[in-house]
């Protein structure tokens, strides 16, 4: 049964989150291609395993042959029941007049970009998929044309598909960057096919989306780790600047719980960057820095502790070099556990969070961190 000091910090916690992952908002990626082309492996080989177990979505047209399929900060429009090439009409039409109706929403409810998929093995890309694609760009979707499933020998593509691939830049299509991306999703160890081309199709996602869902596709996408900690930085970043201000009045240590929201809204942007979901972050959060408090105090006394300099805090006031120090090693800290937890890490048996070991990792970039801002440079 949780104690009453815990459910304040799981609830202030959870409230940051969900603010943070408002503000953050929604990438929504369209996905096209014929049947079995490998739409889902590609989706979930970048943004994990959400969206394939959220089943096939909310219909979003009367004649429900469009759905989204929503998971955080993603949301992928798919179709059924209608196969592109052979429906284009009917499939042009409901999506023309739901794009018409979705650009007078506010951007995270509109779609950004578009995946244009076509299996190598199946060595021709019809007339009527050309058709399709120039549909998409005219209706003011940048369309990424991916081409899904291509074997490699010795580092070379499959002449195959390189064939394929000259077939379609034939065609001069309105399609992002004018690239065609070789891609395998899943590697196959019977065979010792890696899996390849995935960072470059989401780098070419960054460049047709707009610059307003840059963080959503980087908290979405479970690929690009160097891209989450450049976010998660520049969150450490602005907390601490206000942390240093908060702290140029010295703080008396009686009031240093007014040190926590700024913490709080900092741990909460982290770990939406880095997809972890509200229950699991705020579960982690809680035994990351032992918050047991009805008002912060105990986790501010806990860990200021451990800030050279701070030593006599507790008897006295926070300037603003501790708050900012103190603020930046529990980011810097937060930020190790938010990443090996992305990775699939810190569980214990049955999968559950291993509230120990997160903890012992916290702790200890906590004072590693602590110790470094507070050297003399």
């Amino acid at each position: 049964m949780a104690k009453p000091t815990d459910a304040w910090f799981g609830q202030a916690f959870g409230k940051a989150w969900k603010d943070k992952a408002e503000e953050i908002g929604r990438f929504n990626l369209a996905i096209f291609g014929k049947t079995g082309v490998g739409k889902s492996t590609l989706v979930n080989a970048i943004f994990g395993e959400e969206i394939a177990a959220t089943g096939i979505g909310e219909p979003v047209t009367r004649a429900a042959h469009l759905y989204l399929h929503q998971s955080g900060t993603l949301g992928v429009l798919d179709t059924r029941g209608l196969e592109v090439g052979k429906d284009n009409a009917t499939l042009i039409a409901e999506l023309d007049d739901y794009l018409h109706g979705m650009r007078r929403r506010p951007l995270p409810e509109q779609v950004h970009v578009a995946w244009y998929c076509v299996r190598a093995g199946d060595r021709r890309f019809e007339p009527s998929e050309a058709d399709f694609v120039r549909a998409l760009h005219a209706m003011g979707l940048p369309v990424v044309m991916v081409l899904t499933q291509v074997p490699t020998s010795r580092g070379k593509v499959h002449p195959d598909a390189e064939a394929l691939a000259a077939s379609i830049a034939a065609m001069d299509l309105p399609i992002q960057d004018g690239l065609i991306h070789y891609t395998m999703a899943k590697a196959d160890e019977f065979t010792g096919q890696a899996a390849y081309g995935l960072q470059g199709l989401l780098d070419a996602t960054f460049r047709g989306a707009p610059s307003g869902v840059a963080h959503a596709i980087t908290a979405a996408q479970q690929i690009d780790f160097d891209r989450k900690r450049e976010r998660a930085e520049g969150a450490i970043k602005v907390a601490t600047g206000a942390a240093a201000a908060a702290g140029a009045s010295p703080i008396p240590f009686s009031d240093a719980a007014i040190l926590v929201p700024i913490q709080l809204g900092m741990m909460a942007s982290i770990a939406v960057t880095y997809g972890i979901s509200v229950e699991r972050s705020t579960a982690a959060s809680m035994a990351a820095t032992a918050a047991a408090t009805t008002a912060g105090r105990s986790v501010v006394g806990n860990l200021l502790k451990f800030v050279p300099g701070a030593g006599t805090a507790v008897a006295g006031t926070i300037n603003a070099t501790i708050a900012s120090t103190f603020t930046y090693a529990i980011g810097q800290a937060w930020v190790r556990v938010c990443e090996r937890l992305a990775r699939g890490d810190l569980r214990a048996v049955g999968g559950t969070l291993d509230s120990d070991r997160i903890h012992r990792l916290f702790m200890d970039e906590f004072k590693a961190q602590a110790t470094r801002k507070s050297l003399p440079r």
